[in-house]
């Protein structure tokens, strides 16, 4: 049986030095994707992007910078607070996105009670991964 783990955080998109905009955010992991975090952010009313990452980088990014190309991930502080900057790149543009280091940590946490990391394969059916791929050529 599959379980999903998910989280709703407030990041800010950073716009330049002295201004930042608010970005509502959701997470989702899914054990039946253990490898992958989906974001979805809201950028308007009824507007959302969506992006894919890494478990690992995000837990990575935690601790240390992480990440290269289309997708980097530090740690830093921002007004006192710990946060988790996530760099995004794609042709349409880029962002640069301040996380609370503690939701962050707290979510990757349960994602990890779900599957514990090095875990993965277990509950990766590469048989049925390889069937759908092969189904869409």
């Amino acid at each position: 049986m599959n379980t999903t783990v998910s989280c709703e955080l407030h990041l800010r998109l950073i716009v330049s030095s002295e201004s930042s905009l608010p970005v509502p955010a959701g997470l989702r992991y899914d054990t039946a994707d253990p490898y992958a975090v989906h974001a979805t952010f809201h950028t308007g009313a009824d507007e959302t992007v969506d992006w894919v990452f890494a478990r690992d980088l995000l837990a990575e990014g935690l601790h240390r910078p992480t990440g290269t190309g289309d997708v980097r991930v530090w740690p830093s502080r921002s007004h006192g607070q710990g946060v988790v900057c996530i760099a995004l790149s794609s042709p349409e543009g880029e962002a640069l996105l301040e996380a609370p280091a503690r939701a962050l940590e707290s979510f990757l946490k349960r994602t990890d009670a779900a599957v514990p990391p090095g875990t993965e394969h277990r509950h990766f059916d590469l048989d049925r991964e390889l069937s759908h791929i092969l189904a869409e050529n």
